[in-house]
């Protein structure tokens, strides 16, 4: 499978946490992989690890769009 497959692949099977700032992929030493959100932090209307795929969200930025880091750390 592609890089490119991947990517579309993961986006339908974890909806918008795949492409948002507040999202962080955690990945379970067993190899499960989990989202974590970070307005969860500050904000109780979200989720700590929010059911998916994320079809909708009121906190959701896109990634790139306010210069904000992915959820790799990496911009």
């Amino acid at each position: 499978m592609s890089a490119e497959e991947m990517r579309t692949h993961r986006s339908a099977a974890v909806g918008l946490c795949a492409s948002c700032v507040h999202a962080r992929r955690i990945e379970s030493e067993r190899g499960s992989e989990f989202w974590l959100c970070q307005l969860s932090a500050t904000d109780a209307r979200f989720a700590k690890y929010p059911s998916l795929p994320m079809l909708a969200c009121p906190g959701y930025s896109p990634q790139g769009a306010t210069g904000e880091s992915g959820s790799d750390g990496k911009n």
